[in-house]
């Protein structure tokens, strides 16, 4: 495994991500969590590391799991750093991240928010392996509008309030759940899939 190659993809990921979420702040809705889906576009395309879009594939794709978790704790990294950056940048996107944090809490329904993302995510970047970006293109406003919690882009609004909320740890575990939850419930459909060919 070249571990360059996986930190910097990893990298790459959350500056996509980060993109996305800076336009979700700066832009807030409607318009803000269509360009959002550029950031998931963009990592899929260029073939970059978000752990969000990995989870799901860990059997699948037999991904050792310290390079998940290595994959997950630069995306944390690197996604808070360029929230940081982007706190320079704007007074008003600020503003946004600091409000939308305050409304963050450890619950039951956070929780579930998050296993709901995994299972957008998975879906969609399920869609782009089978050949057609529109699981992106209308997943990630889907969930944004839902009021879903996406970890990765959590952190990075976290990063821009230069703030550090515990619903992190929640919001990473419900998106792996939701991912692999979806990838159970939907082998057998892939089975059939392979013995169509």
């Amino acid at each position: 495994m070249n571990y360059k190659n996986l930190l910097l993809k990893s990298v790459g990921a959350a500056v996509l991500i980060s993109l996305g979420d800076y336009a979700l702040l700066k832009l807030g809705n409607p318009i803000g969590p269509v360009i959002f889906a550029f950031g998931l576009l963009g990592v899929c395309y260029m073939g970059q590391n978000l752990f969000t879009g990995k989870c799901g594939f860990l059997f699948e794709d037999k991904i050792p799991f310290k390079n998940l978790m290595l994959i997950l704790l630069v995306n944390l990294l690197a996604g808070y750093l360029m929230g940081v950056l982007f706190s320079f940048c704007d007074n008003d996107v600020v503003a946004a991240a600091v409000t939308k944090v305050s409304g963050w809490d450890i619950s039951l329904a956070f929780f579930l928010k998050s296993i709901m993302c995994g299972i957008i995510m998975y879906i969609a970047v399920l869609m782009y392996r089978l050949g057609t970006p529109l699981g992106i293109i209308f997943g990630i406003p889907l969930f944004i509008f839902c009021g879903f919690q996406h970890c990765i882009a959590n952190v990075i609004t976290l990063g821009v309030a230069r703030a550090f909320h515990w619903s992190l740890l929640i919001c990473i575990l419900g998106n792996f759940v939701g991912s692999l939850f979806m990838w159970y419930i939907s082998k057998e459909e892939k089975k059939e899939r392979k013995m169509r060919k």
